[in-house]
């Protein structure tokens, strides 16, 4: 068994809570360990504390942990070792969920709302500056001047001060994460993630042979003691993180916390990766705080936004605030696979953000309105499920009463829905319980999808579905 993170007993028992209060008591202790296991909140190979330690934080005898870590051993949830200890696992689940498109449903999968209004007006002007662009080369290695004057002025507007040499334009968010990731870390480097997770960067920590290493989230949001031992016990050269309308669960970290989390990152000499994409969507009042590298006094928070979100998808423009230092070697790194953002879709978000007031409000209210309905449309067919309207982005994750996403996806495929099951997002096919349900498509047609998967739930015990395929921005 390899060595993973130690949880104490105090903090099992506090995440534990009230939630296993009935009888038998060591069955319903039991299903509470197994269920924090299965929404991420206790990453696998986690190593629990001692039957005795455990016993004492909870005030109950030693007897009944006993029998509540016989019965996570007995059903896949724990690995023990004499002499060594026993850590969380999953039980083989025969698979996990694959990323493939699927253009033939009614897709709750795939976050990616349809383009602004006044976006082909803005190409059009933006084709009649490129004139003054094609006698050069056409690589800005950093971006375009101008584009990057836009994004650092957004930045200064949100409460950070920026320059636009800190400013450096990157295809879309996920390259500049995954370029971070690349400069900041080597291989066998431990990275900490949130447990669920945008899984491309997962894949892309995979890719360059980093460590995974998680701490878990829910849509009530972070717990900072939780997340800042995440910390100092694995002591990780990176931190990925979603503090604004986390994607999938839509937390919103409070100022407080993120300044917690960069002290903490300060003392452990961990870079901090900030997943900014979802950061101007906010549509309840009072849903933008200021940036996280408001509180980073030494350059270890790195932001990566994007135009993606905000905008259209199809638009793949991004960007990571840093040094200008680190812009340089950003650039250098980029070479190896490719040059420079096009310079037509640089201009085209230029335009965009400098008519960024009427924009918000439209993507705002749009999103509003469809989060209304979905809301509403889950609440009228499956009154069973939990879930917490978020604040701001794009997306909503919904808990079930049994950990059926996978079986729940499959059926939902049959009735013409394709939604994201919970165990794409995490680093081991956890969160069994939950699925991410996006708010981008138009009300009617929300409603109409949440009928079909009601439909698709009502079938899933006696009808287990095959590994989910999907799409899932």
């Amino acid at each position: 068994m390899a060595q993973g993170r130690r949880i104490s007993g105090h903090l099992l028992a506090r995440m534990v809570g009230t939630a296993a209060r009935q009888r038998p008591y060591y069955l319903a202790l039991g299903r509470a360990l197994s269920g924090l296991v299965l929404d991420g909140r206790v990453p696998t190979h986690t190593r629990l504390p001692a039957e005795r330690e455990l016993a004492e934080a909870l005030g109950v005898s030693r007897n009944t942990v006993t029998a509540a870590y016989t019965w996570l051993r007995e059903h896949g949830y724990l690995d023990s070792r004499r002499g060594a200890g026993s850590w969380t696992v999953l039980p083989d689940n025969g698979g996990g969920p694959t990323l493939a498109p699927d253009p033939e449903r009614v897709d709750l999968g795939v976050a990616a709302p349809p383009a602004v209004e006044g976006l082909t007006e803005a190409a059009r002007l933006a084709a009649g500056q490129l004139a003054a662009h094609v006698g050069g080369r056409g690589y800005a290695v950093l971006g375009l001047p101008e584009l990057r004057h836009a994004v650092a002025r957004r930045y200064t507007e949100r409460g950070l001060p920026t320059t636009p040499d800190q400013i450096f334009v990157t295809n879309g968010a996920q390259q500049g994460v995954a370029l971070l990731m690349a400069l900041l870390a080597d291989p066998g480097d431990t990275l900490l993630a949130e447990s669920p997770t945008y899984p491309h960067s997962l894949a892309a920590a995979r890719h360059l042979g980093l460590r995974l290493r998680t701490v878990g989230v829910t849509s009530a949001g972070w717990d900072t003691e939780l997340l800042l031992d995440a910390f100092r016990h694995w002591r990780p050269r990176i931190a990925y993180l979603i503090p604004d309308f986390h994607n999938p669960t839509g937390a919103l970290m409070d100022d407080r916390t993120r300044a917690e989390v960069v002290a903490e990152a300060r003392r452990t000499r961990t870079a901090i990766v900030v997943d900014e994409s979802a950061a101007e969507l906010a549509l309840d009042p009072d849903g933008r705080p200021a940036p996280t590298a408001v509180h980073d006094t030494d350059g270890r928070v790195f932001s990566v936004g994007s135009a993606s979100k905000l905008l259209w998808g199809g638009l793949r423009v991004g960007w990571i605030r840093t040094s200008p230092a680190t812009a340089a070697r950003l650039s250098s790194l980029r070479q190896r696979v490719d040059l420079a953002t096009p310079v037509m879709e640089q201009l085209l978000a230029t335009h965009l953000l400098a008519d960024l007031p009427r924009v918000r409000a439209e993507r705002d209210g749009q999103l509003r309105r469809n989060r209304d309905a979905l809301a509403a449309a889950l609440r009228e067919h499956l009154p069973d499920w939990r879930f917490t309207a978020p604040a701001g982005g794009w997306v909503l994750w919904a808990r079930m009463p049994s950990p059926t996403a996978t079986a729940l996806h499959g059926a939902a495929e049959r009735r013409g829905v394709h939604l994201a099951p919970g165990p794409a997002f995490g680093v081991e096919g956890s969160l069994e319980y939950h699925v991410r349900l996006s708010y981008t498509q138009p009300p009617e047609v929300l409603r109409d999808a949440v009928r079909r998967v009601a439909d698709a739930y009502a079938d899933t015990s006696a009808r287990p579905g095959a590994a989910p395929g999907g799409f899932y921005v």
